[in-house]
């Protein structure tokens, strides 16, 4: 396992960005098709705008949520808040910042955001699932050690290899891995079930926060609260929030033929 795919002179391809290449290449091509399918006032054109939109707001809250939770060390290393490549991107501050780029270009487009955000949600799931190969072939967002057969002996120059020489850790980004691809293939068969609007975002909302829990019982390198892993506390929230959420507006109940269309268009627009 090593960083680098190919390096040909000054040209380094990573796995880190690779994988962030395939996942909005495969996501976008979900996304346009969900929005078809779900007859959302958007063009071709205005995902592009999209992707402009909300990629690097959520590349930017990955890393300053990441970072805040780690300023005992940027503090004194400032040139390395830039450095993406060599991972820290955590995914809360992703989302979350994702959210409100996705929130205002609703607006702006006048397209229903929980329309568009079920649109979004396989496409983002799987997107996650895709990018913890690039952890993989990084070394971070590793486990602690274990004596499981599964355990992974990371090369020493990695995250993992300096945390633990020697040691085999937890594959714990293949464990989320694993667990984000179920999710997706939960959000995908449910796609067509016709619940209301904001249901597939809920679930994915709920399903990946306690998946993460789950993980993170394993993970060596998470954020913390306190006495509390970070993950635990803003998952038990969305459980939480978006739990209520479902019932409040009783999302779990399908659509009616004659009550579908009004959801999916917040105003009239001519394109």
């Amino acid at each position: 396992m090593h960083p680098i795919l190919l390096k040909v002179g000054p040209i380094v391809i990573r796995y880190y960005g690779l994988m962030y290449v395939i996942a909005i290449t495969l996501g976008f091509y979900l996304l346009l098709n969900e929005v078809r399918r779900k007859d959302l006032p958007l063009s071709t054109e205005d995902l592009f705008d999209l992707l402009l939109w909300t990629i690097p707001v959520a590349i930017i809250g990955a890393r300053i949520y990441y970072v805040a939770f780690q300023w005992s060390y940027y503090s004194h290393h400032l040139a390395d808040i830039v450095k993406v490549w060599e991972g820290g991107l955590a995914i809360h501050g992703g989302v979350i910042a994702g959210a409100i780029a996705v929130y205002i270009f609703s607006r702006v487009k006048r397209a229903t955001f929980w329309a568009l955000t079920d649109a979004l949600s396989p496409s983002l799931i799987l997107g996650q699932a895709i990018g913890r190969i690039g952890n993989l072939m990084n070394g971070d967002a590793y486990g602690l050690p274990t004596n499981l057969p599964w355990g992974i002996h990371f090369p020493p120059d990695s995250p993992a290899g300096m945390a633990y020489p020697g040691l085999a850790t937890h594959p714990s980004m293949i464990y989320e891995m694993i667990l984000n691809l179920i999710i997706f293939f939960y959000l995908w068969w449910i796609r067509k079930k016709e619940y209301h609007d904001g249901f597939s975002t809920a679930m994915y909302f709920i399903l990946y926060s306690l998946a993460r829990s789950l993980v993170s019982f394993t993970r060596a390198d998470s954020l913390w609260l306190g006495p509390v892993r970070a993950a635990h506390v803003i998952s038990a929230v969305l459980v939480i929030g978006f739990g209520g959420f479902i019932f409040w507006r009783r999302l779990y109940q399908r659509l009616t033929p004659e009550s579908a269309l009004p959801s999916r268009i917040d105003e009239p627009v001519d394109r």
